[in-house]
């Protein structure tokens, strides 16, 4: 049963922080969405920032999944790029919820440890993919348009998060491609 419980409690974190749009969510909060009580709750992950950490994890755990697959049909440099973007964008990682998340973790970063740990794992893994990728089609310029493609990705993220501008998924990734091929064309790139 524990592995259940502990799922469902991660799920149910990354409900409630969506629901609240923040971290200010308690840990009986998480356990009534669970359908358990604080208590175990506490016995499972020992602190609510564990179960933030936890929920973090799980997040990435799919998110990498997600750019594997994606990966697997890539077969040029220019459609590894593409498929780190559809991945980014997917609509399971693009769910309210998710992106509300996201966007707490990046604020429970600053303040814990292991928040931070993974969130730089998360970072350094979508730069050295997409870096790899444009080294091979943009040479020198590949550090710049791995940094611009990157901070795109997590820009639209926060604007979805702030709900001011929402956009679907599919919109956000016609935006990164064109960014993408503009880019690309402009240095005689492709």
């Amino acid at each position: 049963m524990e592995p259940i419980r502990r799922s469902a409690l991660v799920e149910a974190t990354i409900y409630e922080i969506g629901a609240q749009g923040t971290l200010d969510v308690t840990v009986s909060q998480i356990a009534k969405r669970a359908g358990m009580s604080s208590a175990l709750a506490h016995h499972y992950f020992g602190s609510k920032e564990q179960i933030f950490a936890a929920a973090m994890r799980h997040i990435l755990t799919l998110y990498g999944a997600e750019v594997r697959g994606a990966m697997l049909m890539a077969k040029t440099p220019r459609d590894r790029i593409e498929a780190i973007i559809r991945a980014s964008f997917a609509p399971a990682q693009f769910r309210p919820e998710f992106v509300s998340a996201w966007l707490n973790f990046y604020v429970q970063a600053q303040k814990s440890d292991d928040a931070r740990r993974l969130l730089h794992i998360y970072q350094r893994r979508v730069r050295s993919n997409l870096h790899h990728a444009f080294r091979q089609i943009a040479g020198a310029d590949a550090r710049m348009l791995t940094r611009g493609l990157a901070a795109m990705i997590d820009g639209l993220y926060i604007r979805q998060a702030l709900r001011g501008d929402p956009m679907s998924p599919a919109a956000a990734i016609d935006v990164l491609l064109h960014y993408l091929d503009t880019s690309l064309a402009e240095g005689s790139l492709e």
